[in-house]
């Protein structure tokens, strides 16, 4: 009876770690709180935060570019886990400065990034061993990505409501998950997201066009994607070598993205043979 009570009085005296108050933002962050189990710490997220679907319950603090330290602070957050790519960084400063632990993940677009902030999210959250047992699942999924290269020219098309459609040229997530899977960019030869024209997708003739599931919508299904500027004039056109994908799941570099590049790479092999 006297070990059981001292048992109890230590338990007792042990300091308990107070419950945190977690603001997410980027869509990979948010993705990979939930992968550790550590969600019922959160309380919003940014609106790139929709993985996974119970993410969309939690209060949204807004777009990830466009944020606000008066509605991030009126929600007393103790932590913010946020994207470097999250601006402007003057209000992550702000809120910072007003005592709140603020916690910046890698925003680069390469896979190796993705076991990078996977450790610093598990490191914040103090859930090292399931980080690092997520981290050894992404791993295991990069592995079966193929490192050959494979000479196949892929289109990635932008399309969102209220902006024109633009085409994935280089120095853009689209542009890395591309060479990741050991294919070509058509649209290396310009920097960043470019308008579609006529002359540039056919001199680019791309052999693969990719959209993502949002993007589709906005254009108003298949048949109008080969109604785009030139496309109906390109080897993808012609062969209507169409892959509709998840938007974050590739261009994010977050959980899904492993599984989201296989199945890029499978579909460029598919046009290669055909």
């Amino acid at each position: 009876m006297k070990c059981l009570m001292l048992l109890l009085l230590g338990a007792l005296a042990m300091p308990t770690r107070a419950a945190e108050r977690i603001i997410s933002v980027g869509g990979d962050v948010t993705q990979i709180i939930y992968a550790l189990d550590a969600q019922a710490d959160l309380v919003a997220r940014d609106s790139t935060s929709q993985h996974p679907a119970q993410a969309n319950k939690l209060p949204d603090i807004g777009y990830m570019r466009q944020l606000n330290a008066e509605g991030i602070l009126a929600l007393k957050p103790t932590l913010v886990l946020t994207s470097e790519l999250a601006k402007p960084s003057l209000v992550l400063q702000q809120v910072e400065r007003a005592g709140v632990r603020v916690v910046n993940v890698t925003g680069k677009t390469s896979l190796d990034a993705i076991p990078e902030k996977i450790a610093t999210i598990g490191k914040a959250l103090h859930r090292e061993d399931r980080a690092s047992a997520l981290i050894a699942k992404v791993n295991k999924q990069r592995v079966q990505i193929s490192q050959r290269p494979l000479p196949v020219k892929v289109l990635f098309i932008m399309a969102h409501g209220g902006m024109r459609t633009q085409a994935a040229g280089r120095q853009t997530g689209a542009d890395a998950a591309i060479r990741s899977a050991g294919l070509v960019n058509a649209m290396a030869a310009i920097p960043h997201y470019q308008q579609l024209s006529q002359e540039g997708v056919i001199a680019a003739a791309p052999d693969l066009v990719v959209v993502g599931k949002e993007g589709l919508h906005t254009l108003g299904g298949e048949s109008k994607v080969w109604s785009l500027p030139g496309l109906a004039l390109t080897p993808a056109g012609q062969q209507r070598a169409l892959l509709v994908v998840d938007d974050m799941a590739l261009l994010s570099f977050g959980l899904d993205t492993p599984e989201t590049i296989v199945t890029l790479r499978r579909a460029a092999e598919a046009v290669k043979h055909e």
